[in-house]
């Protein structure tokens, strides 16, 4: 695809981004003008514009902002929310979405069709380096917004102008109704819409066709049940208060504010000291006495992260698959979510999450199996290199897994293993892009909407936005793109699950882990629930009293 995104989990994710950095010590909470408002621990967003929005700090911020299209129920079947209707053709190609009446952006204006449109075509337009772009390129006439040459010969400056800034499959029929022709069937696109991209935008976000306005991102209109309190203040805060008179559902909360840290150990600190109403993720580090400094407050439940590390493909020490194999059965993942996780993840054996329809235990094989035995013979008779280094964000607390991992791979090959790490995960990202060598990358997915295409295709498709280490199949990709365009679900879960076959011969990467939710909550607030994409539910919870 045009451009790279940064994952969607938490830096600290969530992902994804990639399951982003940690957080720290926030600013001062000037929201409790009321008792009816809670404060929730978040990272520094990367940004705020949906389309651009790709991490979670800033996903968590936008669901207070804005109202989707579609939510997913109890089953992750998708539910229409602000969209009345989302109806395709007899061959899943053109999609008609109806809107749901009385709706309005924070600014009073009405909410229609081309808000989404208008948001949308900007999203995907790639000179505007929209991080989420790739989301759209399923739609008829993305590839014409897209630079054909972005480092032509003189230069990034003098690259030549897409085509359009337009998409052609989208259309305003009227103020509540639009039409989307995707450029190749997908039973799935409903479930699509609910990712944070495909948000609408007012009118007043823009100060031109297509050019958002000075100062738009830092207080940002939604449609959403909340609404900013003044501007985001970087690194420290972000207060939002309730909608009066909102169409949609109604939170029992009359406001929130986003506290920032920069480490989650302090996070923690100030949950225990009830200076913070909910932590997302409870650190590795306080992991073993959350229990007793929280009690029955300390919570766990399913989330979507997969946890991996890849072999970039420009290290030619790693193009051997049986080396890929043979550092993959030297690790002991059992032992590493037992005594660094305490539990708190369970070791991945297969290339997506338990949560989506479509998994199967086990598909990795004997590839994912510790066998320290076999994988030193595999490896020595393949040549493997005599030094192997894992590259991961600091700002993530991978330090004490990744050191165990090491620590594995050194006994059960006999070679040396080190533990590199990034300040930021941008950082490691800018040396990938640039072929330094990084050895294997430390990397997770938290998914962006409940389809195994979500783990497949942006992963490991040869124009995958998040391929980071530059696998190419072509077998592989058609078999993502024929799940994509089977006419049933079923259908297109047996297509994505050949696909995943070829990644258990291949070994782009290992997989290491599956994640959950472990969090914890103050003693003011209940009924706290986070959801498969690492999101509080912001309509159950409730203050105490």
């Amino acid at each position: 695809m045009p451009g790279k995104s940064p994952w969607k989990m938490a830096v600290g994710a969530t992902a994804i981004a990639l399951l982003a950095a940690g957080c720290g010590s926030g600013g001062s909470d000037d929201s409790a003008a009321t008792s009816n408002t809670v404060s929730i621990g978040i990272g520094e967003p990367q940004h705020l514009i949906p389309s651009n929005t790709t991490e979670s700090n800033g996903a968590e911020v936008l669901a207070s902002l804005f109202y989707p299209l579609v939510d997913f129920d109890a089953q992750n079947q998708p539910v229409e929310v602000a969209a009345e209707s989302i109806t395709p053709d007899k061959t899943n190609t053109t999609w008609t979405v109806k809107l749901k009446p009385g709706f309005t952006f924070h600014n009073g204006e009405p909410v229609v069709a081309q808000n989404y449109v208008d948001a949308w075509n900007y999203g995907a337009y790639g000179p505007n380096g929209q991080g989420g772009s790739y989301f759209f390129e399923k739609i008829d006439g993305f590839a014409d917004l897209q630079s054909k040459d972005p480092d032509g010969e003189e230069g990034p400056q003098k690259a030549p102008e897409p085509k359009a800034k337009k998409m052609t499959g989208l259309t305003v029929v009227d103020e509540s109704t639009f039409t989307i022709k995707l450029s190749a069937p997908f039973a799935g696109f409903k479930s699509v819409l609910g990712y944070t991209v495909f948000y609408p935008l007012p009118k007043a976000a823009f100060s031109g066709d297509g050019v958002i306005a000075e100062g738009f991102e830092d207080a940002i209109v939604g449609n959403g049940p909340f609404k900013m309190k003044g501007k985001w203040e970087h690194d420290a805060q972000i207060v939002v208060e309730k909608v009066a008179d909102f169409k949609g559902q109604v939170p029992k909360i009359d406001g929130i504010t986003w506290k920032i840290y920069q480490e989650d150990t302090a996070e923690y600190a100030d949950l225990v000291a009830g200076n913070v109403d909910v932590q997302t993720q409870i650190p590795i580090e306080s992991l073993a006495k959350a229990s007793a400094d929280l009690g029955d407050r300390f919570k766990k439940s399913p989330n979507s992260s997969f946890q991996f590390v890849g072999f970039p493909t420009f290290q030619k020490e790693f193009a051997d698959v049986n080396v890929r194999k043979a550092i993959s059965m030297a690790i002991n993942r059992q032992e590493i979510t037992d005594q660094v996780f305490l539990g708190s993840q369970t070791p991945a054996t297969s290339f997506v999450s338990p949560v989506v329809a479509g998994y199967r235990p086990n598909t990795c094989g004997a590839a994912c199996e510790y066998n320290p035995t076999e994988a030193k013979t595999m490896y020595e008779a393949a040549k493997g290199p005599a030094e192997i280094k894992i590259t991961y964000n600091v700002d993530g607390g991978h330090k004490a897994w990744v050191d165990a991992t090491c620590n594995q791979i050194k006994a059960s090959l006999g070679v040396n293993c080190t533990g590199q790490g990034e300040p930021k995960f941008a950082d490691l990202l800018t040396k990938v892009e640039k072929k330094e060598p990084v050895g294997l990358i430390r990397l997770g997915w938290l998914m962006d909407y409940p389809l195994m295409e979500n783990y497949l295709g942006p992963l490991y498709s040869t124009t995958g936005g998040s391929n980071y280490y530059g696998y190419s199949n072509p077998a592989f990709d058609n078999l993502v793109a024929a799940g994509s365009a089977a006419a049933t679900p079923e259908e297109a879960i047996k297509k994505w699950q050949e696909a995943e076959d070829i990644l258990v011969k291949d070994l782009p990467v290992i997989p290491l882990r599956n994640g959950q939710n472990v969090f914890g909550y103050s003693e003011k607030v209940n009924n706290v629930e986070v959801d498969l994409f690492q999101k509080v539910n912001l309509y159950k919870i409730e203050v105490v009293g």
